[in-house]
């Protein structure tokens, strides 16, 4: 059986990321923040419950910018009996800024690395999309 030669191929360059203008940030700051507080926290997280095992449990949902991309964080506290941090920040979803009202949506995988999930959505459709995909959910 004879094999097949390698080839080497070059993959083709990922656009890069365009910062948004100050105004159109400070928009989707706000229709973020909204979502957050009016969507995803009485969703999610209604109540902050310890975990009666020690474990660690969610206490806070919030979004921040992170370059380009505007991220959504679930911060998490600790029992302080697992390790010295007593709480600490886990990214769930980003939205990726690729032009005016355009963003690419990715979702967050156990091995922290960030997967394209959308491509080339408005900030409406991506906020349902997070509303409505179980990839893009926080944990609970």
């Amino acid at each position: 059986m004879t094999r097949r030669p390698r080839v080497w191929m070059r993959m083709p360059e990922k656009p890069a990321p365009v910062r948004p203008p100050e105004a159109e940030k400070q928009a989707i700051t706000r229709a973020c923040e909204a979502f957050i507080a009016v969507v995803l926290i009485p969703r999610f997280l209604p109540e902050i419950k310890p975990s009666p095992h020690g474990f660690n449990y969610p206490v806070g949902l919030r979004g921040a910018w992170h370059g380009s991309a505007y991220r959504l964080i679930q911060r998490w506290r600790t029992s302080g009996q697992h390790g010295p941090v007593e709480e600490f920040d886990s990214p769930f979803a980003r939205l990726t800024y690729r032009g005016p009202n355009r963003f690419d949506l990715d979702w967050h995988r156990h091995t922290g690395q960030w997967w394209p999930l959308r491509q080339g959505l408005t900030l409406a459709e991506c906020l349902a999309e997070v509303e409505s995909n179980g990839l893009l959910h926080p944990l609970s």
